[in-house]
Order: structure tokens, then sequence, then C-alpha cells
């Protein structure tokens, strides 16, 4: 089986997206990241992590229990910090490279990258171009005959 067989439609987003609609994609598919994108081509990925990390202020971040004596009126201050922000505000400095196999590439290629890099999910590119992904619950339904 090669990679391309396995990829599947994954919820793609330009580094010049809008931050708070790519959010909004993360919260209402439940997803863990999104694939981020430059061009059309694979840049990184967009972890739920990184967006929480970028919401919650570094004074609560450096000191939990301030969280505890801030109202609940602070949720809304945090959405209105993703207004007017683009995906490419929401990285890290060093953002997490999304890795990549060809669409020829076999499924074994394929895990085996996935286990290297320590990442649930891999871009599968024909000519340097996102055709979809495979995500490490995909190759496990694979490898256990769970569909």
């Amino acid at each position: 089986m090669r990679a391309g067989e396995l990829a599947e439609q994954y919820p793609l987003v330009d580094l010049d997206s809008d931050a708070l609609e790519a959010v909004r994609i993360l919260a209402r598919d439940r997803l863990p990241g999104l694939v981020v994108t430059e061009r059309g081509r694979p840049h990184s990925v967009l972890a739920g992590s990184q967006v929480v990390r970028f919401v919650v202020p570094d004074y609560v971040q450096a000191d939990p229990s301030l969280a505890r004596v801030v109202d609940e009126s602070a949720a809304d201050r945090i959405a209105a910090t993703l207004r007017g922000r683009t995906v490419r505000e929401l990285l890290p400095a060093k953002p997490t490279r999304l890795p990549s196999v060809e669409v020829d590439d076999t499924v074994l290629e394929l895990a085996a990258l996935m286990a290297r890099e320590r990442t649930p999910i891999v871009a599968v590119v024909r000519a340097g171009e996102i055709v979809g992904v495979v995500t490490a619950s995909r190759l496990l339904e694979l490898v256990t005959g769970v569909e």
C-alpha cells in the first residue's frame, strides 16, 4: 500500500489565514492541530496547545494561582486577542515542522517517518503540493484492522 492511498482530507490553513477562524476550526472539529501551509506547500503544524499558550497571559502562565482571580469575562478578552491576527503570529518562533512523504512512498516509509519525527500527522505530497495527510490514528486503523 502507498501513502497516497491512505491520505485523507484535513483542514489546511495558510500562514496568513485569520487566526480566529483557524482556532474555530480546531475547536469545531476537535482537532489536536492544524496543518499550516505556505503557498500550498507544507510548512508546519499549529498545535492546539500553542494556541492556548498564545491566549493565556504570560503573567498567568508564570503564576497559575492568578488564574483563580481573573473573572469570567476574561474568556471574551481571550477571543479578542485572536481578532486581527494571523496563523503566523500564533506559531512559536521555531514552529513544529510538518514532515511529508510522496504519494508513492510505502506505508512502512510513512510509519518510519512518523515514528522518527514523533509526529501524529504527516503530509502526503505530489510535486511539493499537499494532496492529503495521514494521521497516526488512520495508520493504526490500518495496522489493527479497525475501520
